[in-house]
C-alpha cells in the first residue's frame, strides 16, 4: 500500500544558494524570528517579568498588524523567489526592527539600574553596557531585514516598509505601556489573582538586568561562611 503524501513545514524551510556563504549565512539569520519567540517564552516561564509578557504582547500585536498590512496591500514577492505569500511588508524586517525598537527604549528609557536598597552585592548595569547592547540589536536586526533582500524573498522596498513598521509598532506600544505604569494599570493588573497564581512580578525595570537572585544567593553563601566559621569556632 502507498503512504500518505507529505506535505513540507514551510516555518522553517528556506531557500539559499548552497555555493554562497553568505546565502548559507542568511539562511540562518531567517529562524532569528522564530529564536526569538523561544526566548521569549523561556523568559516568561523563568522570570515571570511582567515587562517582557509586556513586550512580547506588542510583538504579537505587531505580527498581527502585519498579516492584515500583506492581506491588504497584496503585493507580490520578487518574481525569483519560490515562496508563497505576499511580501509587502516583510514579516522578518518587521519582527526584528519591533523587537530592536522596543528593547532599546526600555533599556535607555524605562530600565532604571540603581537598586532600591543599598547592598554591597547589587552591581549596578552601567549605560555604557545597555547602550551597547541596543546597538548590538539594531545592527543584527538590520542583517536579519537584509538577508531578506539577499535570499530574494523581498524587494528593498518590502523590508524598509516592514522595518518602518516594526518600529513605528514598537514606539506607539512603548508609550501605552508607559501610560499604564504611569496611571498604575501595570500594578492592578500584578494584583489580580490570575497573576498572583502566576507570580508574575515587576523587578526587571529596576533591579539589574541579571540579577536574578544573585543577591540572595550571595546572602545564602555569606550565611554559609558564617556558620562553618561558628562551627569551628565551637570545636576550637
Amino acid at each position: 500500500m502507498e503512504g500518505p503524501s507529505l506535505a513540507s513545514l514551510s516555518l522553517t524551510h528556506v531557500h539559499y544558494d548552497p555555493n554562497d556563504p553568505v546565502s548559507h549565512a542568511c539562511a540562518y539569520l531567517a529562524l532569528v524570528p522564530q529564536a526569538l519567540v523561544i526566548t521569549y517564552a523561556a523568559l516568561i516561564w523563568s522570570t515571570r517579568e511582567v515587562e517582557i509578557l509586556l513586550m512580547f504582547a506588542g510583538q504579537m500585536g505587531c505580527e498581527a498588524l502585519n498579516w492584515l498590512l500583506k492581506r491588504y496591500i497584496k503585493e507580490e514577492r520578487p518574481t525569483q523567489m519560490h515562496g508563497k505569500g505576499y511580501g509587502m511588508p516583510s514579516s522578518h524586517a518587521q519582527y526584528v526592527a519591533y523587537f530592536s525598537t522596543f528593547l532599546t527604549l526600555f533599556l535607555l528609557l524605562r530600565h532604571n539600574p540603581h537598586h532600591p536598597y543599598p547592598s554591597t552585592t547589587h552591581i549596578p548595569t552601567p549605560y555604557w553596557q545597555r547602550l551597547a547592547l541596543a546597538v548590538a540589536s539594531f545592527v543584527c536586526a538590520g542583517a536579519v531585514a537584509q538577508s531578506r533582500i539577499y535570499l530574494n524573498y523581498h524587494t528593498p522596498r518590502q523590508v524598509y516598509a516592514g522595518y518602518a513598521a516594526g518600529a513605528m509598532c514598537a514606539i506607539a506600544w512603548f508609550v501605552v505601556t508607559s501610560i499604564a505604569r504611569h496611571y498604575g494599570l501595570v500594578e492592578a493588573l500584578l494584583e489580580t489573582p490570575l497573576a498572583q497564581w502566576a507570580r508574575l512580578r515587576d523587578l526587571v525595570v529596576n533591579e539589574d538586568l541579571v540579577d536574578a537572585g544573585w543577591e540572595r544567593w550571595e546572602a545564602r553563601k555569606q550565611r554559609r561562611r558564617t556558620g562553618l566559621d561558628d562551627a569551628q569556632k565551637k570545636r576550637i
